[in-house]
């Protein structure tokens, strides 16, 4: 997901409560926010862990970077961020909960790819009110693994 200032995830930084700041709960054994069919330590939790080696394509990356949004990840999205548009930190704005993704398109992004885009829908409650991000990430391999560029957000 991109880092363009339209975005509702992030907020300015001031001094929250630290309790607006715990993350969603995630168990292992929890449905994966991603939204395939699979418990999180089985899909997206095994990378954000550590444990499953590297998204294997650019969609399972951009799956495991939803999940890590909705469960505020901040240390997953950072290494899986391009080093080019990595940002210094991520702002996650408490009054936001991710509610589902729906991939809509991708272009290469395989095992057999250095570059790939996917087109994505992810829906949120943001202080109650329901709302929709339309993106078209783009995605690149560095230094063996697949890692987030950049996106433009549509309509």
């Amino acid at each position: 997901m991109s880092r363009r200032k339209t975005r509702p995830r992030t907020a300015p930084r001031t001094a929250p409560a630290p309790a607006a700041l715990a993350a969603p709960s995630a168990t292992p054994d929890s449905p994966c926010p991603c939204g395939l069919d699979a418990a999180y330590g089985a899909c997206c939790g095994r990378f954000h862990a550590g444990t499953g080696g590297t998204a294997p394509t650019a969609e399972l990356l951009m799956r495991s970077r939803y999940s890590a949004f909705a469960v505020r990840d901040e240390s997953y999205l950072l290494r899986t961020w391009a080093p080019e548009t990595r940002p210094d930190e991520v702002g996650f704005d408490p009054g936001l909960r991710w509610t589902g993704l729906e991939i809509e398109a991708t272009t290469e992004g395989t095992a057999f790819h250095r570059h790939g885009t996917v087109t994505f829908t992810a829906r949120y409650v943001h202080d109650g009110e329901p709302g929709a991000l339309r993106e078209r990430s783009r995605f690149a391999r560095h230094e063996g693994a697949w890692v987030y560029v950049d996106g433009d957000v549509t309509e």
